[in-house]
């Protein structure tokens, strides 16, 4: 026993330090110019005034340090996130705060820039609190929160915040210019200054917390058996979190929110065997060290460039697959489908579907026409109507007719596929909080469009075939790695956020490395609807709907026994696998056409769904018709908005959608959580 130990901590520390160590010589001798060992040992012990020593004192060294600092911090606050929320999962990144604190010293740079004194920590640890407590409070709480709910709140509020800070990079573009990279995480240092600011708050940070290591040690036990012990557990819940928030702050607010260190390196030392928090804590900080360094490193191996390919993006490119890794290996104990259900969207104002389904339909038509009256110059209904009967001057014929209606009639559509692709996926993994968002197709499709773009250099014409391509392989690789679980609800659901993550850190680099303008790649994958045409339209949306809606039409009945559970379901003759393979293929095709049309777009899946659900209850044959309704009339009512708000200017539609998505679902998720109670 007494040797396993000495075994484990020869691995855990002195080969994490070893390693540290080449990472290091590795790192300070990476750039332009290749700098002899020699030197670099003479530069930090015996410093001259000359060239090379001056570029390893005061560039490439105070970058490795705080690659170190800001790796252990990340590491550190993960361990004791995981350790509070009693969830594996759980990192600044997966809850989310990462995003918080990110959008709130953007929201400071452009509405309140003397509030960004010392390096906007204040700023950025307030953002990660208020993240922090809301994913926290949404999902249930660290009582009653699952693993599978803990992580989907954090995402779909990074969802939320991410549009936030669209909107101000879009609109605020000279304001943000020099967030971009900073946003994605990077640890380029020009001077020690970064690294004297956060030393001492990182060390105030760890000596708290391995004060605490006995009490958050008896935390593990469970809430009661602390407080049988005399803990109070609130209090040491509280100071953890203020404590393990404030370490990520004091990191995003120096390098910027990087992703995934949190998950990675507690994992790698819990593996080695290491469970009490005195070791734990130290050993982390050392891995999580190695992770952040050996990322940044690779970055800059990747791109030889050195045009700084942020390493926050080559952390979640391992970081996605790690967490994939881990769903396989936990098969989500816990899962969704224990917790809630798709009686979310139980009836709640019943009408009789001959009265609604007219009513609705009437109510598009007036949105559509509503559309394409609406410009610049407000509503001018009398002119369009002349112009649909032909009376009006060729100008104002080709405005509407060419351009106006084509654009809201891609709208409609899109929003209808989106919708009915939603209530699929929410019937196939019987989780009412399920969308081609949510499950990483719309992420997919995203990093298959920007691919056929940038990096094949094709022509625009291929930006939707590449975001077909890329939504289908997207659900290919979901579908396969749960295939073993029987495709489990829960694993299917934490799959794609690992696989949205994935493809988020490759839109990332691509970004970057293309050096596209911020303003114009974050509208395309922020979702709009902009100079969509009667080419988009017959090329990419109307097919699809014409040929799969009928054989959903068909087949939709197969939902309403899945609604019963697998055992039922397969008592009834239903072959569970093959169904939910071949309804998902079906949802994923429709998801895919309106992703390639009209970019990101998300939440319509989640929200059109849940409303036919309260109008007329649970049966799919109805609620098909319905949902696809409400979905165009959703989308299109935002295209109107994303017009007319803020005219001359236009704001994404995905981006509208995301600020009225996002709290239906947290809303939602509150709703389950007071009912399972």
């Amino acid at each position: 026993m007494l040797a396993n130990n000495w075994i484990k901590a020869v691995l855990t520390f002195g080969g994490g330090t070893a390693l540290l160590f080449v990472l290091i010589l590795l790192h300070i001798n990476q750039g332009n110019v290749t700098i002899p060992l020699e030197t670099i040992v003479d530069a930090i012990f015996a410093p001259e005034d000359t060239l090379e020593h001056h570029t390893v004192r005061y560039l490439r060294l105070p970058r490795v340090v705080m690659g170190i600092l800001a790796g252990g911090a990340l590491a550190v606050s993960g361990v004791i996130l995981q350790t509070i929320t009693k969830n594996p999962l759980a990192s600044a990144s997966t809850l989310g705060i990462h995003s918080g604190t990110f959008f709130a010293v953007v929201f400071a740079t452009v509405f309140f820039p003397q509030a960004l004194g010392a390096n906007g920590l204040f700023v950025a640890f307030i953002g990660g609190l208020i993240t922090a407590f809301l994913v926290l409070g949404i999902s249930g709480g660290t009582k009653s929160s699952t693993p599978v709910k803990m992580v989907l709140a954090g995402m779909v509020v990074s969802i939320m915040f991410s549009s936030f800070t669209s909107v101000l990079q879009i609109f605020y573009e000279y304001e943000t210019s020099g967030l971009f990279l900073w946003g994605a995480g990077s640890l380029v240092q020009n001077n020690w200054s970064g690294v004297q600011f956060a030393f001492p708050l990182i060390v105030v940070g760890l000596v708290i917390l391995l004060f605490m290591s006995k009490k958050l040690d008896i935390l593990r036990l469970g809430d009661e058996v602390s407080t049988s012990l005399g803990q109070n557990v609130n209090r040491v819940k509280i100071v953890s979190l203020l404590s393990s928030v404030f370490l990520t702050a004091v990191t995003v607010s120096i390098v910027g929110p990087i992703g995934f260190v949190g998950l990675i390196a507690p994992h790698l030392v819990k593996l080695i065997g290491y469970q009490t928090h005195i070791l734990l804590t130290p050993a982390a900080f050392i891995w999580g060290a190695n992770v952040l360094v050996g990322a940044d490193v690779l970055a800059r191996f990747i791109d030889d460039s050195f045009s700084e390919l942020p390493v926050g993006a080559i952390t979640a490119l391992i970081g996605a697959p790690w967490l994939i890794i881990l769903v396989l290996r936990k098969q989500a104990k816990s899962s969704i489908e224990k917790s809630s259900g798709i009686s979310a969207g139980k009836i709640a104002f019943p009408i009789s579907m001959k009265v609604l389904f007219p009513m609705l339909f009437l109510l598009l038509l007036l949105t559509i026409l509503l559309g394409i009256s609406t410009g610049n110059y407000g509503i001018e209904l009398s002119l369009s109507i002349s112009a649909l009967l032909g009376d009006t001057n060729e100008f104002m014929q080709n405005l509407i007719l060419d351009l106006r209606l084509p654009r809201i009639l891609v709208a409609a559509i899109s929003g209808a596929a989106l919708a009915i692709s939603g209530l699929v996926l929410q019937g196939i993994l019987r989780n009412p909080l399920a969308d081609p968002s949510v499950i990483g197709i719309t992420s997919g499709a995203g990093v298959g469009a920007m691919l056929s773009l940038y990096l094949f250099s094709l022509p625009a014409l291929f930006i939707p075939i590449g975001a077909f391509i890329g939504a289908l392989l997207s659900f290919l690789i979901i579908m396969f790695l749960s295939l073993r679980s029987n495709f489990q609800p829960s694993i299917v659901a934490l799959l794609g956020i690992g696989i949205s993550a994935f493809g988020s850190a490759i839109i990332q680099i691509i970004v970057v490395e293309a050096q596209l303008g911020v303003a114009s790649a974050l509208t395309w994958l922020s979702g709009s609807t902009y100079a969509r045409g009667w080419a988009e339209l017959f090329q990419y949306l109307l097919v699809p709907i014409l040929i799969i809606l009928p054989i959903l039409y068909i087949h939709i009945k197969k939902l309403d026994v899945l609604s019963l559970g697998d055992e039922a379901a397969a008592g009834l003759g239903l072959t569970i696998k093959r169904t939910r393979f071949q309804l998902a293929a079906l949802a994923t095709i429709l998801a895919a056409s309106a992703v390639a049309t009209v970019g990101t777009i998300g939440f319509v899946g989640l929200i059109a769904p849940h409303l036919a659900r309260m109008l007329i209850g649970p049966n799919n044959k109805q609620l098909l018709p319905l949902t696809a309704i409400l979905g165009a009339i959703f989308l299109t009512i935002a295209d109107i908005l994303s017009r007319t708000l803020l005219v001359p200017k236009e704001i994404p539609s995905g981006v509208l959608v995301a600020l009225i998505g996002t709290p239906y679902f947290l809303w939602l998720m509150h709703r389950t959580n007071k009912v399972i109670k």
